[in-house]
Order: structure tokens, then sequence, then C-alpha cells
């Protein structure tokens, strides 16, 4: 799929998990609710960081595109060295590697060890690159249009602000983790689903998604997941731009309503 629905969909997951944490009776605070949706939002673009075209190439400048071209790489090393005879032979790493589980678990795993074992700055840090692939994301058409130094600084400000919120009590600074030391071990939570709902999203396409790498399925290893072949689609096809996005954009708004218990 492309950056704005990668990002929509990871916005209603999150909003999802706070509506059935609600539901059985464990609501999240709200802070922790418009925060994770966010992170989410920004981290459903991060498994691209294989691909020099995508959102997030174009995300931090050159910092950015020097990434995508070491994970490109970096992903297709690995794919020469865990493939069996029954892959396919490419020849570059887009769709390997940063679209695994094994991936996604590893980011949300060390954002979670950054953001409790270096203080307030580490957490700005998350905040600020997820914020600023959120608005890449959901806000793709006046991102396009405006600078990226303004972009940056919406999400420099937003996280200023969003982490003094979150670090007043009872604002869910230790939601979930309530033990000494274990404040925003939780913010590892909705890149990880970010990451998993970009790779769903991209299993749903004609190419497929090796999510399930390194577990071998039908002799691959990086057997591309996905539906019957009839039932997938070309990424930026009217079925994204014209079914699923609509559809993530209700599911989000109903999630939100119910974790916020106004449904």
């Amino acid at each position: 799929m492309m950056g704005p629905a990668h990002s929509l969909s990871g916005a209603a997951a999150w909003l999802g998990v706070g509506a059935a944490t609600a539901a059985a009776g464990c609501p999240m605070p709200w802070p922790v609710l418009v925060v994770g949706a966010l992170i989410c939002a920004g981290a459903a673009l991060a498994p691209d960081l294989d691909h020099k075209s995508a959102t997030i190439s174009r995300a931090f400048g050159p910092v950015s595109k020097t990434l995508c071209e070491i994970v490109d790489k970096l992903s297709y090393a690995v794919y020469k060295a865990t493939r069996t005879r029954a892959d396919p032979r490419r020849s570059g790493g887009h769709r390997t590697l940063t679209h695994t589980w094994v991936w996604a678990v590893l980011c949300g795993a060390g954002a979670s060890a950054l953001a409790v074992n270096g203080g307030r700055w580490a957490v700005l840090a998350i905040l600020f690159v997820h914020l600023v692939l959120a608005v890449e994301g959901l806000l793709w058409r006046a991102a396009r249009m405006s600078s990226d130094v303004l972009v940056w600084l919406l999400g420099a400000t937003s996280a200023w602000i969003l982490a003094g919120v979150l670090d007043k009590p009872g604002n869910g600074s230790d939601w979930l983790f309530a033990a000494p030391g274990q404040e925003y071990l939780w913010l590892g939570l909705p890149i990880v689903l970010g990451a998993l709902v970009h790779d769903i999203g991209d299993a749903l396409t004609v190419s497929g998604c090796p999510i399930l790498w390194p577990i071998p399925v039908g002799g691959k290893r990086w057997y591309p997941v996905g539906p019957p072949k009839a039932m997938r689609f070309r990424a930026g096809s009217w079925v994204e731009l014209k079914v699923l996005m609509p559809a993530f954009m209700l599911l989000g708004g109903v999630g939100g309503a119910a974790a916020l218990n106004f449904i």
C-alpha cells in the first residue's frame, strides 16, 4: 500500500486497541490513546526504509535517503544469505527484512529499551521521529506542499508538548508497566503494531509480504504471505483509495469513540 493508507491503518489499529482495553475494563488514559495512535501511524511507514522512493525516504532529507540506501543493501544481503532454492532471485532488498515480524519486534524492543534507559531526551527523540512520519503519512498533501523544516518544527513542538502531558501523574507515562523505572516501556507497543499493520497491508497487494520470515513455508523462507491472488490489489489502486482508506477512517473513528467511552 501507499504511505497515507499505511498511516491511516496504523492509527486505526491503535485506536482499536484502545477500544479493546476499554471494553476489558482497563481504559487507556487519553494521552496514551492519542500519542499511541500518532506513533503507530508513523511506525506504519517505517518498514519501507528499504525503499529509496518511499515516503519515509523523504521525511528527514539526506539523512533518511542515506539510511534507506543502507537498509536496502542490508536487507538484500540478509535475503541472499538466508534464501532457499525455492525463493526467487532478487536485485534489491525491498519487502524483505524490514517487512517481517522479526524486524517489527526488534524495533519495538529497541524503542522500549531506549525510552526506559535513555530518559526524557530519548522519549522526545522517539516521539519526534514518529510524529514527523505521522505528519508525512496522515497529512501528506500538506507535507508535500510545505518545507521539510516546517514539518520538523511541527514534529518537534508536538513531541515536546505531548511528552509534557504524558509526564503528568495519571496521564500514562507508566501505563501498563507501573513498576518504578518502567515509565514509557509501553512506547514500543505501537511501534510493533504499526510495523505489523504495514506488513499485513502489503500482504493484500499483488506481491504479498514475507512477514513470517525466517519460518519456512512451502520450502520458501521468504514466502510472500497473502490472500488468494484474485483478492489482491495493486498499490495505489482504487481499492486502496476508495475502499480501504475510508474504511480505516471509519474504523479509527469508531475505535477512538469507544476507547473514550463515547459509545
